[in-house]
């Protein structure tokens, strides 16, 4: 393991040296972590630490904070301590140390801090009930958007992005009156743009990882602020066109739902997507006018590499958003795009050749799915969007699955199912297409002859017709249902005649 040695020393300050090698375990470490905590605790009041200093002590706090065994300080209320320093440390106003958060310049300092804002309970509880403890929330975003209009820091976006990520959870933080005064919706649109532009044609590379980080924490604010407060939606609605364009340069990545694009499409999802309130954008950028079909068949390209490429039961929780994304989407679709997604999504003649469901085909893979034990989110998702693109017609839904796999959904929801599966293969329209086995889905002239046998003789059609009689007869003795025996009922009927 590689080992890292800072000392710094100084006539006044003293020295500190710290290996990013842990070379303490069990009560020791906890000894050296408190001892350390102590030391931020003191600096903050005195402030005699180098800047150096303080780095190497969090640098060391870091490496122990990777076990939290025996470092239960530092997931405490004790955090609170070793956030603010590397923001405080090299302050070049009295101004910009007043919003101890944005004061950073050095983005190594701003990694440290950052790994230990995880969603670890005690400090996320922390940061929502004592906001004021640590920052002017209001004057944070204020002066942050300010000076982004100047730069570009991703670590100072990160930053910012988690703390009022973790300040959405149990919060006395009042995120509306943040929009409203404080402008944090315009502030998060400029942020989306400038991530956007940084992913135009014109760039010959992706953004650095530090950039990607930024920006999946923008998204998660998005999500979790409209989780909260879903009728802001309208004032994040200037972030679609960019997110959408942002897909589009990164494309279909292998596994494809990995970050960003796993938080861009979550971010989607909450927006006004369907342009109720937001008129002010004109065209709805979910169907750009170079191409209205480009973003669905963007995200159903997703879909469709995502269910082949990770293990079925970590779908659920993987690819439940881009199937729920693409529903949303149906939803309010015009009438050419709808075509369109019914094309891509739903069994073509080609998937007719084999029983639905056996190709390796986008729809054969989802209605596969749709029955799997293992996804309860995601089957139902499934065969809610599979009878959407069936026009939420059951006749439409049983000819376009097959009665299998459309008949446990339509009684699920207490729909009518059409009385014979056949009825939902018999339109006047239809009368040149190849008949469906309506069970299967599959073409009849497709199937596969059955090999049944040679043909019963007329004594062994006698025996089985016996044991029948003698079983309808037993049954009903039982009295637990009222059954006619067939053979007495064709005897009444006029139908039997006995042979010499």
């Amino acid at each position: 393991m590689l080992s890292h040695t800072r000392s710094h020393s100084g006539s006044s300050k003293g020295s500190y040296t710290t290996s990013l090698a842990p070379s303490l375990t069990g009560e020791a470490k906890l000894n050296e972590v408190t001892t350390l905590l102590i030391k931020l605790r003191h600096d903050l009041r005195t402030q005699l630490l180098e800047p150096q200093q303080r780095v190497a002590i969090l640098d060391r706090l870091k490496v122990y904070s990777r076990d939290a065994t025996n470092a239960d300080p530092m997931f405490e209320q004790e955090v609170h301590m070793h956030i603010p320093i590397p923001f405080n440390s090299e302050a070049e106003s009295v101004d910009r140390g007043s919003i101890p958060f944005l004061n950073m310049h050095s983005p190594e300092k701003t990694r440290r801090v950052r790994g230990r804002l995880s969603d670890v309970l005690p400090i996320r509880s922390f940061f929502s009930q004592n906001p004021d403890k640590f920052l002017s929330t209001k004057a944070m975003v204020q002066k942050r958007r300010s000076d982004t209009r100047n730069s570009d820091n991703r670590d100072d976006e990160f930053l910012l992005g988690r703390i009022l990520f973790l300040m959405t959870y149990d919060t006395t933080l009042n995120f509306e009156d943040l929009i409203k005064n404080s402008h944090l919706d315009e502030s998060i649109n400029e942020a989306m743009a400038r991530h956007a532009k940084a992913y135009s044609k014109s760039r010959k590379s992706l953004p650095a990882q530090a950039d990607e980080m930024a920006l999946t924490e923008t998204c998660k604010l998005i999500f979790n602020i409209l989780y909260y407060y879903p009728d802001l939606a309208e004032n994040f609605s200037a972030s679609i066109p960019h997110i959408f364009k942002i897909l589009t340069r990164i494309g279909v990545l292998k596994p494809p739902l990995q970050a960003p694009v796993n938080t861009l499409i979550n971010a989607l999802i909450p927006l006004d997507l369907e342009n109720k309130k937001s008129k002010h954008l004109g065209i709805n950028p979910v169907f750009p006018k170079f191409d209205q079909n480009h973003n669905i068949e963007l995200l159903i390209d997703i879909l469709h590499q995502a269910i082949t490429s990770y293990k079925e039961d970590d779908l659920d929780h993987i690819a439940a958003p881009v199937l729920n994304l693409i529903r949303k989407i149906y939803g309010f679709a015009p009438d050419g795009v709808r075509r369109y997604m019914q094309w891509l999504m739903l069994p073509t003649d080609a998937d007719r050749k084999k029983p639905l469901g056996q190709l390796d085909t986008l729809s054969a893979r989802l209605l596969r799915l749709s029955t799997s034990p293992m996804l309860p989110t995601m089957r139902e998702s499934i065969s809610a969007l599979m009878f959407e693109l069936s026009d939420n017609d059951a006749n439409k839904f049983v000819h376009n699955v097959g009665y299998g796999f459309a008949s446990g959904f339509l009684l699920s929801h207490n729909i009518a199912v059409p009385q014979t599966a056949s009825d939902a293969f018999s339109s006047p329209g239809d009368t040149g297409a190849p008949a469906i086995n309506p069970i299967t889905g599959q073409r009849l002239d497709m199937e596969e002859p059955h090999d049944t046998g040679p043909e019963m003789t007329q004594e062994e059609k006698e025996r089985e017709a016996e044991k029948l009689f003698v079983l309808f007869e037993r049954l009903k003795k039982t009295g637990v249902v009222d059954v006619k025996n067939p053979v007495e009922q064709a005897v009444e009927e006029g139908r039997f005649e006995e042979l010499d």
